[in-house]
């Protein structure tokens, strides 16, 4: 692969400093709506600027809510060339989604004015009622994530307009040390989940499985985790006949990619995090329809997702046994290929017929399920744009959640409300197994229609067996079609923080 897109802002620093005296070439500041007489920073830079914000609020011209920035121009005022006042909407619902979301558009929009050094106020931390490491973290995550940008394959450009720094402005007697280390785990953090937009975003002609595979080793080698690659002859011996059924119709052969992060005492994985590999999906045998199928470059988001966790938990050295289980294989078309009909048989011995060739990622998953139960993983966590069905149920504002235990999902969907990533938990009624079972087979791969993202993880459970399992398909969610908040148009690198926090949470 080529050389990974370079993280914007290249520097977030603190500094103890009145906001008036920064010297730089913008300055953020902020404005709960319904506020009339701006205080705090807020009003000292009203103040500097003779009440210039104020007067804009009374004419109406800036109110306050969600998603407003209104660029005041200093005239020498201040020692930067223009302030930004950022909306964050009504106090009470202000929170480190809201701080990620505005920290994002606030320096996008600056960085196309041109400027390069920014200083910002902890948005949240004062009148808000935000932990200020809290704030700093969530900020220095919407910094970088906001500014991500994916142009490996364009021509430079000559004035390439590229934000350089970003100082943090903070008063005097904060704890410096518990905000420095927020800022590390934020940079930490989000450096994994651009890491992962990267690998989304890569055309499938350079990621393919073995390309995906040379990614997570690189990776490996350059944080310190181990990774494992094992061939096709290798599954073969290893009974996958699940996964190789999916792989037989490509001329890019599979790859099952094993990471461990190991630090601690435990023996046996705490937990093992199964990402869905599918570097392209044309729907095998059951073909796709034309339109929109380039974003099946996509269906290895929850590979990307797992390979960029690994990343953040190695740096943060989490004292945990995590398993990282990647199964890589192009769904492909061709005179090879699995046919509906074909009964293929599991690597824990289930045999499965397939009824659609599209419904392929419940078949690798099944097969690196096992691979990591086998392994002695004492949780499981698989994460997979697996349905369309998920994204007619909750559109791309949620992931789905399933789960056959309510104590481990509860933990998952902490760890997710804390992460700042909205999953939403389906049934998993026994009902719905009658929709997959075979005539010919002791189960099939799809059940229809009705409940599909139901079924596809029905699917799944007959491969964990009793180990306590959260599946998250991330189909609505893995990708964006516009830019808003922190996110850009592209892949998200959704689940990330969500990973990185349940393992945090494991290691105590």
């Amino acid at each position: 692969m080529a050389a990974r897109t370079p993280a914007e802002p290249a520097r977030t620093t603190l500094r103890v400093e009145d906001v008036t005296a920064y010297r730089g070439d913008a300055l953020v500041v902020n404005l709960f709506e319904g506020v009339r007489e701006p205080a705090g920073a807020t009003g000292a830079v009203d103040k500097a600027l003779g009440g210039a914000i104020s007067t804009l609020i009374r004419q109406k011209e800036m109110s306050g809510k969600t998603g407003e920035l209104t660029a005041v121009h200093t005239f020498g005022r201040l020692p930067v060339a223009r302030v930004l006042v950022a909306g964050l909407g009504k106090k009470e619902k202000f929170d480190l989604e809201g701080v990620r979301a505005v920290t994002g558009e606030a320096l996008r929009l600056l960085r196309r004015t041109g400027a390069r050094r920014v200083g910002t106020i902890l948005h949240g931390a004062g009148a808000g009622g935000l932990d200020p490491a809290a704030a700093a973290r969530a900020v220095t995550e919407g910094a970088i994530l906001g500014c991500y940008r994916f142009e490996r394959y364009k021509k430079p450009e000559g004035d390439r307009k590229v934000l350089e720094e970003l100082t943090i402005l903070i008063r005097e007697g904060a704890e410096r040390r518990a905000l420095e280390e927020a800022l590390r785990r934020g940079r930490i953090v989000a450096e994994g989940i651009t890491l992962a937009r990267d690998l989304v975003n890569t055309p499938p002609n350079e990621l393919t499985p073995a390309g995906l595979a040379a990614a997570a080793a690189a990776a490996a080698r350059s944080w310190g985790f181990s990774c494992q690659i094992l061939d096709r002859g290798q599954m073969r011996r290893l009974g996958m006949g699940a996964l190789l059924g999916v792989a037989q119709g490509s001329a890019n052969p599979p790859r099952l990619i094993v990471l461990r992060h190991r630090r601690g005492r435990q023996a046996k994985p705490a937990v093992a995090f199964v990402g869905k590999g599918v570097t392209f999906d044309a729907g095998g045998i059951s073909l796709k329809p034309a339109e929109n199928m380039e974003s099946m470059k996509g269906d290895m988001s929850g590979a990307a997702a797992v390979i960029g966790a690994f990343t953040a938990l190695a740096r943060l050295q989490a004292p945990l046994h995590v398993l990282g289980v990647i199964p890589a294989v192009e769904n492909m078309p061709s005179g090879t290929a699995t046919r509906p009909g074909d009964i293929l048989r599991a690597m824990s011995g289930k045999t499965i017929e397939v009824i659609n060739t599209d419904a392929e990622g419940r078949l690798i998953l099944a097969d690196a399920l096992t691979y990591a139960r086998r392994e002695g993983a004492a949780r499981l966590v698989d994460i997979a744009t697996l349905t369309g069905a998920c994204v007619v149920a909750l559109g791309t504002i949620r992931s789905g959640a399933f789960a056959n235990d309510e104590a481990w999902m509860a933990a998952v969907r902490e760890a997710s409300e804390e992460a700042g990533e909205k999953i939403w938990p389906l049934p998993m009624d026994e009902e719905y197994d009658e929709l997959i079972k075979s005539d010919v087979a002791e189960i099939k791969n799809s059940g229809g229609r009705k409940g599909g993202a139901i079924t596809a993880a029905k699917f799944l459970a007959h491969f964990v067996e009793k180990t306590p399992w959260v599946h998250l398909d991330i189909a609505g969610t893995f990708e964006a079609d516009k830019e808003k908040g922190y996110r850009v148009k592209g892949g998200t690198g959704v689940t990330v923080r969500t990973l990185v926090e349940i393992g945090l949470r494991l290691a105590g």
